[in-house]
């Protein structure tokens, strides 16, 4: 599997190298109703919403070329989970109205009344991630344009999520998963700091990836089909995640300590 993610170049392919980071982001790809939960990491139809954002593509638009594009994301800094809880009541003190409607076309107020109603919302908070989305060139680089200057405002999964920049990270040449273990770590400064003083200016450090296989063993229903509003639609799609060493980024950096010179626990047990 791994061989043909690593395959070589396609002069006529090219990777758009995100940067996805801000204070709050939310991935949700199954929220229904009152909850609405977030993933761990960016979904690929959020991140195409994304992109058709910036491109100025309004939600009825079919995604058209935008469909056949592939994404890998890397986990730079996973971040917290936080839960927003919420309480909804009407100002007038009304009891508040339930989905079902009269014939008229009017809502119908709950019975038995029911005079607050609670939503919850998931956030991943403090967290940054890599993603690499792969396109014929000309597609690619129009998109990396439309980033930098976007017709809509752009949103980490919600609309509340404001990214922060840089959010362009450039184009590469290279497959998905060479772009995103060649990138250089993006963490935000704390937790680069917290990394230095635990273990020292390390040349390389150990980051998650998942990649779009054919065979990959987890399917994720976050493909879009569709964004408008009374037709969402959306596929399967097949990842596999993989471990990756990739470089830090830090000035004067240090190789990792020799295996052989290594604390052995056993040592005195002489084994």
């Amino acid at each position: 599997m791994e061989d043909e993610l690593m395959a070589g170049p396609d002069p006529a392919q090219a990777v758009l190298l995100l940067r996805l980071a801000g204070p709050m982001q939310s991935w949700g790809d199954q929220s229904m109703f009152n909850r609405r939960d977030t993933r761990p990491q960016p979904t690929k139809s959020g991140v195409i919403g994304l992109l058709a954002a910036a491109a100025g593509r309004p939600r009825e638009q079919p995604l058209g070329d935008l469909l056949g594009l592939s994404m890998g994301v890397r986990v730079d800094q996973e971040g917290s989970l936080l839960r927003d809880y919420h309480t909804v009541s009407d100002y007038q003190g009304r009891p508040l109205p339930q989905a079902g409607v009269s014939a008229k076309g009017v809502q119908k107020p709950t019975s038995p009344a029911k005079y607050t109603h609670i939503t919850q919302r998931f956030y991943l908070q403090d967290a940054v991630f890599v993603a690499a989305v792969a396109g014929p060139a000309p597609l690619i680089e129009s998109l990396a344009e439309a980033v930098t200057h976007p017709a809509f405002p752009l949103a980490l999964g919600r609309r509340s999520c404001v990214p922060s920049q840089p959010i362009l990270l450039g184009i590469s040449n290279e497959s998905i998963l060479e772009a995103l273990t060649n990138q250089p770590w993006q963490a935000g400064r704390h937790a680069r700091d917290a990394f230095e003083k635990s273990h020292g200016r390390l040349a390389r450090i150990d980051r998650m990836l998942t990649v779009e296989a054919p065979d990959g063993d987890q399917i994720m229903h976050d493909e879009p089909l569709s964004f408008d509003p009374y037709d969402r639609r959306y596929a399967t799609r097949r990842v596999t995640h993989l471990w990756r060493s990739i470089p830090t980024g830090f000035t004067n950096p240090v190789p990792p300590a020799d295996a052989s010179s290594a604390h052995d626990p056993f040592a005195l047990l002489g084994w």
